[in-house]
C-alpha cells in the first residue's frame, strides 16, 4: 500500500522546483531520499507535511490527513525559553491538552539526555539539541514520520545509537528520511531513492532488516554504489 505519492511537478512563482517527479513511499517502511543540495528533497518533505506554502503542485499528490504526520526539520526549532523537557512536550501544549511529561522524560533518557531535561537550548550542544528535536518527533507518535537529516549533527557513535533507537521506535511506521549520507541510507533504507533534476531514481537496498550492521558486506556494497552514483551522476547498478 502506498502512503505517500508525488507524481508531477512543483513550482514557485513560475520557477520549477521539481520536474516530472514520480515518487511512491510504501506504508510501514523506511524510505531514504538522497541527492545533491538544492535538488528539492526538503520541498518533498514539506509537500508531504502540507507545509509547502507558496508551492504550486501540478499532478497527483497523495499525502496523509490532518494529525497523521510528524516532521523533524533540518533546524532543531527548539523554543529558547523552554527546557528540553518542555520542548519535547510542546506539541501537546500547542494542541491545548495536558502534556505527558513522564513520557517526555522517558524519551529524553532514551536519547541519552536524562540529565539535561531541565536545561534550555542555549545550554545544550548542537548534537544535544538535535537529540531533543528527535525526542520531540518521537513524542508525537504519528503513523507517518518525515525526517530531514535527523542525525547530521551527531558524532559517529551517537549517530549509530540514534539510528538504532529510531529504527526500534518507528518500526512499522511510514518513514521518509532525507539524508546526505550513503552509509545511513544503506543502513536504514528499506527503499532508497536518489533525487536528480530528472526525477527520483530507485536503488535496490541491501538485504535484511534494519538497522543493518555497519560491517555487513551488502551494506558496504550499496554504500559504495550510492557514493559513486552521487559523485559521478551516472546510473547505480547496485
Amino acid at each position: 500500500m502506498t502512503a505517500l505519492l508525488l507524481r508531477g511537478s512543483a513550482l514557485r512563482g513560475g520557477r520549477v522546483l521539481l520536474r516530472d517527479l514520480d515518487l511512491a513511499v510504501a506504508a510501514g517502511q523506511w524510505t531514504c531520499l538522497l541527492g545533491p543540495s538544492g535538488v528539492g528533497k526538503t520541498t518533498i518533505l514539506r509537500l508531504c507535511a502540507g507545509l509547502a506554502n507558496g508551492v504550486e503542485w501540478r499532478g497527483r499528490l497523495v499525502t496523509p490527513g490532518p494529525g497523521q504526520v510528524a516532521l523533524m526539520a533540518q533546524d532543531d526549532l527548539l523554543l529558547p525559553w523552554l527546557s528540553a523537557r518542555d520542548n519535547v512536550a510542546l506539541g501537546a501544549r500547542l494542541r491545548g491538552v495536558p502534556p505527558d511529561l513522564a513520557q517526555a522524560d522517558r524519551l529524553l533518557a532514551r536519547v541519552g539526555l536524562a540529565g539535561r531535561a531541565g536545561h534550555k537550548p542555549a545550554a545544550l550542544s548542537g548534537g544535544e539539541r538535535q537529540r531533543v528535536a528527535l525526542a520531540r518527533t518521537l513524542m508525537e507518535d504519528r503513523p507517518v514520520i518525515l525526517l530531514d537529516e535527523p542525525f547530521s549533527a551527531l558524532d559517529a557513535g551517537t549517530r549509530a545509537r540514534m539510528q538504532d533507537l529510531a529504527a526500534e521506535l518507528l518500526a512499522r511506521r511510514t518513514v521518509l528520511m532525507v539524508t546526505h549520507d550513503p552509509a545511513e541510507a544503506a543502513r536504514l533504507g528499506e527503499a532508497i531513492h536518489i533525487l536528480t533534476g530528472a526525477g527520483a531514481e530507485r536503488i535496490v537496498p541491501p538485504a535484511g532488516p534494519i538497522p543493518r550492521a555497519v560491517e555487513d558486506p551488502g551494506l558496504l556494497r550499496v554504500q559504495a554504489a550510492l557514493l559513486a552514483r552521487l559523485r559521478a551522476g551516472v546510473p547505480c547498478a547496485a
